[in-house]
């Protein structure tokens, strides 16, 4: 190999990292924006994505004007026709991402484009909807790196086999002159071209260790609503306790969804002003409710289908009681400030949860198997002996002050016990 075909092979291993680096990136975008309301090639909520460009080029659309959907599309509805003919296609406001740059947004249209055709190899789900599961996407890009690696570790094997190849003729043939060729150039270049395969390598265990690291990483995840809902002004200007709404949070292993019958024990009489009286009229429509007069109900009601955004894994077990009621968790800790909450809910990064006054400081990413570790290692069950605390800590109490006093006693040195003193890093204590 000379010069030539090294450099070749190192800006072809260039282009393809990025090529990998630019869909993968796209791909998470993809499922944490738009998954919820778009597919590339079926109509949902919003209109199926492949092609879009293309398609907004054709329709005449202003240059730039898709990028200025999405960060916000009520900007582009009102300086380009075609955009507003993309507005009046479906009811629903789409969410919006002023937070997305061009390349982010070009990175997300060329992840859709890339997909397949049902029946051409994407295929569709046993439910009708296009397969866009993130475990097998996420998979797939993890053969990028595989065929990476491989190709980089092809190299190193062939260069470490020439050099050895040449000290044995060297020590055969000492005093003669290496043979001219790619062998000696090689040889006589080995300290540059070990350099460089180590560091190749390293860069591409790195990229996948970071790569897998982030698999099941969802912060910052922020899907759309029917229903724009202002937690700031509920819980923060109206002092609404969280639980008056999410009303079986200590009491269930879910916080619950209220229903529209929770709404209108208050909007029955408030109706809203501005932007909010559209957003009232929803909840009246889905409670077959009218306002006129002294106020009437229909009995003709429609569900409000909201998107869930704290999902957790199917094999993992979480329950809001034991945490609410018993570990005393405020709402805060795991979902942000909601009294200044003026956005859709997300799931808050940790940084962000680390600035709110009281909640313990954590390092690991919000919602992955290490936060929870984390937080079961410092959060307290009980400033002092749980006795006390209910029927199973009690329980717990009593069989230590028989059975393992000492083990008691090493618990409360530090004038707490800990959840994972309670067996709180235990497997079965969270996954089924």
């Amino acid at each position: 190999m000379g010069n030539k075909g090294l450099f070749t092979f190192l800006v072809t291993l260039f282009m393809l990292t990025a090529f990998a680096s630019n869909a993968q990136e796209g791909e998470s975008i993809f499922n944490s924006k738009c998954a919820t309301c778009h597919a590339p090639h079926k109509d949902m909520t919003g209109p199926k994505l492949f092609e879009v460009r293309q398609k907004w080029e054709e329709g005449g659309a202003m240059e730039g004007s898709l990028y200025q959907w999405v960060k916000n599309w009520q900007v582009a509805a009102a300086t380009d026709p075609y955009a507003k003919e993309v507005a009046d296609w479906a009811p629903s406001a789409m969410t919006t991402f002023a937070d997305l740059s061009n390349e982010q947004i070009d990175a997300i249209f060329n992840y859709v484009d890339e997909q397949p055709l049902p029946g051409a190899g994407g295929g569709e789900s046993a439910a009708g909807g296009e397969m866009v599961a993130s475990t097998n996407t996420q998979e797939n890009d993890l053969g990028w790196i595989w065929y990476i690696l491989g190709a980089v570790f092809l190299v190193v094997i062939f260069s470490v086999g020439g050099v050895k190849r040449q000290l044995q003729e060297l020590d055969e043939d000492a005093g003669k002159e290496i043979k001219v060729g790619s062998k000696a150039w090689m040889f006589k270049n080995r300290k540059y071209i070990g350099m460089v395969g180590l560091v190749v390598v390293m860069a591409g265990v790195t990229w996948l260790l970071v790569g897998l690291n982030q698999v099941g990483v969802v912060t910052g995840y922020q899907p759309s609503q029917p229903i724009a809902f202002p937690h700031d002004k509920h819980a923060g200007i109206n002092g609404i306790d969280c639980k008056y709404c999410h009303n079986s949070a200590n009491k269930s292993k879910s916080a619950g969804i209220p229903t529209t019958n929770v709404c209108m024990n208050c909007h029955k009489q408030i109706q809203g002003e501005g932007d909010q009286v559209e957003k009232i009229k929803k909840i009246y429509k889905s409670a077959g409710f009218s306002p006129e007069g002294g106020g009437k109900y229909s009995g003709e009601t429609e569900n409000i289908v909201w998107n869930k955004v704290h999902q957790l894994p199917d094999h993992v077990y979480f329950n809001h009681s034991q945490h609410v009621e018993v570990g005393g968790i405020d709402c805060k800790q795991c979902h942000g400030d909601m009294t200044k909450q003026k956005e859709l809910p997300r799931v808050v990064p940790v940084e962000e949860l680390n600035k709110i006054e009281g909640n313990i400081q954590l390092t690991k990413a919000t919602l992955t198997m290490g936060w929870c570790i984390e937080c079961h290692g410092v959060k307290e069950v009980s400033s002092g002996p749980i006795e006390g605390k209910g029927g199973y800590y009690d329980e717990i109490h009593k069989r230590l002050l028989e059975n393992d006093e000492t083990l008691y006693e090493e618990y409360l040195e530090d004038g707490k016990v800990t959840v994972d003193e309670l067996g709180g890093w235990e497997c079965a204590k969270c996954h089924y």
